[in-house]
């Protein structure tokens, strides 16, 4: 693996900028990396055995992206949306996962790891490449339950929605009365009032 410093520089650079959350973000990610024991996961030989599931869509998760390699067009990062600064990750080849949260407590000690610097926010960017793991962050051994619809790979099947007619891929259909539909169908969505334009 690259280390710390290019993989910060280079995370700020995809991600538009640098800022807390992306050092959070990469040393997270290098630190998840290590447990699940891959040294270089964006390698050949090894970005088909991680798996990512990040709990925030924020900063952090663009580095932990950016230094993993995990895309969710290859279904290998996963989002669910938790709203907790935390990754958890998974080498699909042993099994090990570990869920690495960020710890609050890293936010009020930033002062003490950089008092010479000014400024809330470049001080945690300081303060946080200086910190060591144990204050940055919390670690959890974790079991990760894998449905074959959930690897990556080609799509494993596909239904068609009985009330739209939408194709749904990866066993994601919902079924209601023994008829498969989407879930928008079945469940309701994010968006209102749908309606189709012609082009």
């Amino acid at each position: 693996m690259l280390d710390f410093k290019t993989l910060l520089r280079g995370s700020a650079e995809a991600h538009g900028h640098l800022c807390p959350g992306q050092v959070v973000g990469v040393r997270m990610a290098m630190l998840g990396c290590t447990l699940i024991g891959l040294d270089d996961p964006r390698s050949e030989d090894q970005i088909k055995k991680i798996i990512v599931y990040v709990e925030i869509d924020r900063c952090a998760t663009d580095a932990i992206s950016y230094v993993t390699g995990v895309k969710l067009g290859r279904r290998s990062l996963k989002f669910v949306d938790n709203g907790i600064m935390a990754a958890t990750f998974l080498n699909l080849e042993t099994g090990d996962a570990y869920r690495v949260l960020s710890t609050e407590e890293a936010r009020d000690l930033a002062p003490l790891y950089a008092p010479e610097v000014q400024g809330k926010a470049m001080q945690q960017i300081e303060a946080y490449q200086r910190m060591p793991d144990s204050v940055l962050f919390r670690v959890q051994r974790v079991e990760v339950p894998m449905s074959e619809f959930d690897l990556p790979g080609p799509t494993r099947c596909k239904a068609t929605c009985a009330r739209c007619g939408q194709v749904v891929r990866d066993h994601r259909e919902v079924m209601v009365g023994g008829e498969p539909l989407c879930r928008p169908c079945a469940n309701g969505t994010y968006f209102e009032h749908a309606r189709g334009i012609a082009r």
